[in-house]
């Protein structure tokens, strides 16, 4: 099983510019991650773009949308920004065939206590598991992508009722 990781940029990546006093995108993490970890599996990683999710827009949603449908793995990741994560999925819920799961984190994985390993071993393992479709996972939950929204008081992520 070959998995297709895209990388889109938001807080996983983002790194300290000293001389900027401020944060910005920086390059893919997930690829070291994995690679560090010693994970057994046969995957690429690909960065579309290096976007704040506040900042992708519907043009970038299309760019992804298509790299999605036109690969040809079966199996998709996607780290994106937690803010604009939802809406992303949503851009991507005509592709059949194929189970895209989108995660992030909510501080940036160079942080010694961020999230970010821990979402992206949960999206590892969704998208080996899971059927077609397009799925989040966040704090340690998968989610249907309709099913989902940013609880931004609280910083996590939760089930629509």
């Amino acid at each position: 099983m070959k998995i297709r990781i895209f990388c889109i940029g938001g807080t996983i990546d983002k790194i300290y510019f000293d001389a900027k006093s401020k944060y910005e995108v920086g390059s893919p993490s997930i690829g070291k991650i994995l690679r560090e970890h010693d994970v057994g599996l046969d995957f690429t990683v690909t960065s579309l773009m290096a976007k704040d999710s506040l900042d992708v827009t519907d043009v970038d949603r299309e760019q992804i949308r298509c790299a999605a449908q036109e690969i040809l793995e079966e199996r998709i990741v996607i780290t994106h920004g937690t803010d604009t994560m939802v809406q992303t999925a949503e851009a991507l819920s005509s592709i059949a065939n194929k189970t895209i799961v989108l995660t992030g984190a909510l501080a940036p994985a160079i942080f010694k206590d961020s999230d970010a390993v821990f979402n992206i071993g949960c999206a590892i393992a969704a998208v080996q598991t899971l059927p077609p479709g397009i799925y989040i996972t966040m704090n340690g939950q998968v989610f249907d992508y309709d099913k989902v929204t940013k609880d931004v008081p609280n910083n996590r992520f939760v089930a629509q009722s």
